[in-house]
């Protein structure tokens, strides 16, 4: 972003808060020629009145269209803004599109669930190749089309599908906006999600939301709840025959027990810990290979990510560092960016936990270069940078030091 052209940087933030140049346009009072002309480069932009008018059109700090950095950098074209959170919840809060009892209004034609699958599917990619910026501008009109159509086909053959789409929906924006912080509007969408899951009638797909919102418990600092919640659904949908442990509901399964064992993590419980582990452990060997499935990236090489998480959320960062030692590193490339970076921020976070700042240093590089948004825009992320920073300064990579800067965040 910082080397684009001015006017490729104004077309960008427009094109993020979903204007046309006609829409654009006439909010600065302009024509749509003007503005044409400003994104190609014809027309110059040299007056800091006319830059301070687009800035707040576009509701963005002056300096990102100067191509410098604002006072926190973090909320730019890496992240999901604060202007786009809010466009979230306003998709959130419109009740009219989804309550039996009010009209709803300035939806048009809902999408067919054909087309809507496919921008649900290209959702689920964006966040999960960690994408946050592009999918900042994906959510609310999706949380839009798919409340719409969850409602006009209630009672036709779509009904089921429909109510699918919209739960995933849910789900994705709740992941999203537990990574960034905003853990009440977290809980709200995995709420949603859970209870419309429930009419698509897979009880997998309720498995997983159930999963979402033990997730936001666990973010609200509800750790014994978020335990009690994972657990109670991984035992409902344990296959009890051969012919049950299909390889979706062992993924989903396998799952609920891994977050289940992030939960007693955080509350010491070891004894836990260890039982729901080795019990996700035995469900990958009989998945027996790492996959999507109900977009889980379950299977052997994440348990082993989370025997590492674990570790680090009960303070044992060296256990957290030979578990990663053991991993193979042929498979752990395989698996989906999302799930990369956020291992690599939590050895980071381990490293700290015994002082080896040079190695937490490294991970949170190669984390950046994996994934810069996981790293720029996560809370977490930023406070063990912060940290490394902080504890050894005089002795850190020049790269995390702007790094921090770029951050915004005090070291």
């Amino acid at each position: 972003m910082d080397e684009l052209p001015i006017g490729r940087r104004v077309a960008y933030w427009r094109l993020r808060r979903n204007l046309s140049q006609q829409v654009f346009a006439d909010r600065l009072g302009k024509s749509k020629s003007w503005v044409d002309k400003v994104e190609r480069g014809v027309r110059r932009l040299d007056k800091f009145s006319v830059l301070y008018d687009i800035a707040e059109v576009l509701q963005v700090d002056v300096q990102l269209l100067m191509g410098k950095d604002p006072a926190r950098k973090p909320d730019s074209a890496n992240c999901i803004d604060q202007v786009e959170v809010e466009e979230i919840r306003s998709s959130l809060e419109c009740y009219d599109s989804i309550s039996p009892f009010l009209s709803p209004v300035g939806f048009g034609e809902p999408p067919p669930v054909g087309e809507l699958a496919k921008s649900v599917n290209h959702a689920w990619n964006t966040f999960q190749h960690v994408r946050y910026g592009i999918l900042a501008r994906l959510l609310p009109r999706l949380i839009n089309d798919a409340q719409a159509a969850d409602r006009a086909y209630r009672g036709r053959a779509e009904e089921s599908q429909a109510a699918s789409l919209l739960a995933q929906v849910y789900m994705i924006s709740s992941s999203a906006l537990r990574k960034l912080g905003e853990h009440e509007l977290c809980w709200l969408a995995a709420d949603r999600a859970i209870n419309v899951a429930q009419r698509a009638g897979d009880p997998l797909l309720t498995g997983i939301a159930s999963m979402r919102v033990a997730n936001a418990l666990r973010s609200l600092g509800r750790h014994q709840p978020a335990l009690e919640l994972n657990v109670s659904v991984a035992n409902h949908l344990a296959p009890s025959t051969e012919a049950e442990a299909t390889p979706d509901r062992l993924s989903v399964f396998g799952i609920l027990l891994l977050q289940g064992a992030m939960a007693a993590a955080h509350l010491g419980d070891n004894a836990a810990v260890k039982e729901l582990l080795d019990q996700a452990e035995e469900t990958a060997a009989l998945l027996g290979h790492d996959d999507n499935r109900y977009w889980t990236s379950f299977g052997p090489t994440n348990v082993k990510l989370h025997r590492a998480a674990a570790a680090v959320e009960m303070g044992e960062g060296k256990l957290a560092a030979q578990v990663h030692a053991s991993i193979d590193m042929t498979k752990f490339e395989g698996l989906l960016t999302e799930r990369r970076a956020n291992h690599l921020i939590d050895l980071a976070r381990g490293h700290t936990q015994y002082g080896a700042l040079d190695s937490a240093a490294t991970m949170l590089l190669e984390a950046n270069e994996l994934a810069p948004s996981e790293v720029l825009c996560r809370p977490q992320a930023q406070e063990v940078a912060s940290e490394v920073v902080r504890r050894n300064r005089g002795n850190v990579p020049t790269q995390l030091v702007e790094l921090v800067d770029h951050m915004g965040v005090a070291a």
